[in-house]
């Protein structure tokens, strides 16, 4: 694959924009590559230049990638303040559960411990990519805002490859899985059953992602849950405008804070991910 600057917008030009309806919900999807497919969601603000060369390599693997556009503009680097107010809005939505203290004071339809009610339309995502790509299954990876939904697309009989990066919801409860506790139940009786594994990946001083979080997952899903736990020295440190002074802490293991060199953890962490779901999928 090229190198393309990481400082630069992506025109995304090798991808095919798509509009696709499911459930009567429309939302530009970027599809890439042959092969089974796997969902890429973007990180906070959206889908960066760093998304996106991830999205290249799991398509140049051998995988048709289909990426959803969830928030924020499709291929730019993010000022700080547009990325602020990409998150804010994205807090705000009906499509996501930010925050837990907001469900525990809503009604008992909304109740705490709810899952955030894009993933739905994800699953949906996840069955249509698998209708027209066939083979084996779907993979999916969440990064930070969406880290948590690969775990809940498990409710979709498709899904076999689920990756959390840094998974950050919700934001205001470090143990919190931004999950049903029924969900869970049902997601830990798929695991078993089809000895299916989630891999999950979070830097030690995560800010967002906190050690609190996978010792929750540990509990709920036992030696399914498999965690990768990075150190801090392995971040890079030289990331966009956004990062620097909102994130303020390691926190993107694939993306933003990923050293494209040889021999870094980071990249030992996407080449295990790439692997994880040629094995999965393989036809």
């Amino acid at each position: 694959m090229p190198k393309r600057s990481m400082l630069e917008d992506d025109p995304l030009e090798d991808f095919d924009r798509r509009e696709v309806t499911v459930d009567d919900v429309t939302k530009v999807v970027h599809v890439a590559g042959r092969g089974p497919a796997v969902i890429v969601m973007p990180e906070m603000p959206g889908i960066s230049p760093h998304v996106a060369r991830f999205a290249r390599w799991v398509r140049d693997a051998g995988f048709a990638v289909y990426m959803p556009s969830l928030f924020g503009r499709d291929g730019a680097v993010a000022g700080a303040e547009e990325g602020k107010e990409v998150f804010r809005r994205a807090c705000v939505s009906s499509e996501f559960r930010a925050f837990a203290a907001a469900a525990e004071a809503t009604t008992a339809t909304a109740a705490a411990g709810r899952s955030s009610p894009v993933t739905g339309w994800l699953r949906s995502l996840a069955r249509l990519a698998h209708e027209e790509r066939g083979g084996p299954g779907v993979g999916a990876i969440g990064m930070c805002f969406t880290g948590n939904f690969a775990l809940t697309m498990m409710l979709e009989p498709a899904m076999l490859a689920p990756v959390l990066a840094q998974p950050s919801l919700p934001l205001d409860d470090p143990a919190g899985l931004d999950i049903t506790p029924a969900e869970i139940t049902d997601v830990r009786r798929r695991l078993d059953r089809d000895d299916l594994t989630v891999l999950a990946y979070r830097f030690q001083g995560d800010r967002f992602c906190r050690a609190q979080r996978f010792a929750a997952y540990a509990e709920a899903l036992g030696d399914r849950f498999v965690a990768r736990t990075l150190p801090d020295s392995a971040a890079a440190q030289d990331v966009p405008p956004f990062f620097e002074q909102f994130v303020a802490s390691p926190h993107s293991v694939v993306t933003a804070h990923l050293i494209d060199e040889a021999d870094q953890p980071t990249i030992a962490a996407r080449d295990e991910i790439l692997a994880f779901f040629a094995q999965r999928l393989a036809v």
